[in-house]
């Protein structure tokens, strides 16, 4: 267990483990013993920690560059009702999608505007964190990718996101000027809903 608590990490590869001095028959035994968690295959927590979002922190472990997107960072901003059945996570166009156990839905997005609107989220129960694209940016995604994520949850999360104090729709139309297909629609809803 002295060489676990000597990682940097809570949340750990088993090829970090390995750089540590941690061999796979070493790992099984402290899985068999308790002493560590197995949350995905390869990855490795350090027991006696607050509660975590296991598959949050696999996604991050995998793709360190992913960003929670589309309907996922929707209604981790509060701005859509739905509670989605799977995560979305955007990753930059050209790289390889890793596979995971978590429920994920992995979108390619071009890489000259994929850190567009992106902050930073950190992952409860870890010193972790993982990309969330910001409310204006998933607003915009919404409305440009309507046709794969429906008609509806992008209207309702601009009317949300409008009834807030601090809203501007100049941000909005800042960052659709940056990204296809997304101007035209989203003006027209602005009018609409003014």
């Amino acid at each position: 267990m002295d060489k676990v608590d000597a990682l940097p990490v809570t949340t750990f590869s088993a090829t970090m483990a390995a750089a540590a001095g941690i061999g796979a028959r070493e790992l099984h035994r402290l899985c068999e013993s308790g002493a560590i968690d197995r949350i995905a295959r390869g990855l490795y927590r350090r027991v006696n920690l607050p509660p975590a979002n296991l598959d949050l922190l696999e996604i991050v472990a995998r793709r360190q560059d992913a960003i929670v997107c589309l309907s996922s960072a929707l209604a981790h901003h509060g701005l859509v009702d739905a509670i989605p059945t799977r995560i979305d996570v955007a990753v930059p166009r050209g790289v390889r999608t890793p596979h995971t156990g978590a429920p994920v839905a992995w979108h390619h997005f071009d890489a000259a505007t994929f850190t567009l609107g992106r902050t930073e989220l950190g992952i409860d129960g870890s010193d972790a964190t993982i990309g969330l694209y910001s409310p204006e940016r998933s607003i915009v995604d919404a409305y440009r990718l309507r046709g794969l994520e429906g008609y509806e949850i992008a209207p309702e999360a601009l009317k949300n996101w409008l009834l807030r104090s601090g809203s501007h729709p100049r941000a909005l139309m800042d960052i659709a000027r940056q990204l296809p297909r997304a101007s035209g629609p989203l003006r027209q809803a602005l009018e609409l809903l003014s």
